[in-house]
C-alpha cells in the first residue's frame, strides 16, 4: 500500500472525523495543502466549501459533483469550484494530495 514519505508524516495532523482517516496539513497564508489517507471505505456526505483541486496518488474515489458521478484513480485529478455541492465514496486505501483555496478549511490538531 502507498504511504507518504516519513518527512511528510512530521507535518501537523488534522482530522475529518471519519473512520480510518489520517491527514497532514501544510498551511499557507492564503491556502492549504492536505495529505489525506483513508484505510477504510467511507461515504462523505454532500457539502460545499472553497475551491479545491485534488490529485489521486493511490486507490480511488467516486466523486459526485454538478450532478455527474465519476471515479478517479491513480494519476488523475479533479477540480471542485468554490461553492459547488459534492459528495464522495472514498475507497479503502485512497491517498491524495489536495489543495484548498482558503487558509482555514482545516485546523491542525
Amino acid at each position: 500500500m502507498f504511504e507518504f514519505p516519513a518527512f511528510l508524516d512530521r507535518l501537523p495532523e488534522f482530522d475529518l472525523g471519519l473512520p480510518g482517516f489520517r491527514g497532514r496539513l501544510l498551511q499557507g497564508a492564503t491556502q492549504q495543502a492536505a495529505l489525506m489517507s483513508f484505510d477504510q471505505e467511507v461515504v462523505v456526505p454532500e457539502h460545499s466549501h472553497g475551491e479545491q483541486w485534488e490529485l489521486v496518488v493511490a486507490g480511488e474515489v467516486v466523486l459526485t459533483a454538478g450532478g455527474a458521478t465519476r471515479t478517479y484513480r491513480v494519476g488523475e485529478s479533479f477540480h471542485i469550484p468554490a461553492g459547488a455541492l459534492h459528495s464522495a465514496v472514498v475507497k479503502a486505501g485512497y491517498r491524495s494530495v489536495a489543495f484548498f483555496a482558503q487558509p482555514d478549511r482545516y485546523r491542525a490538531l
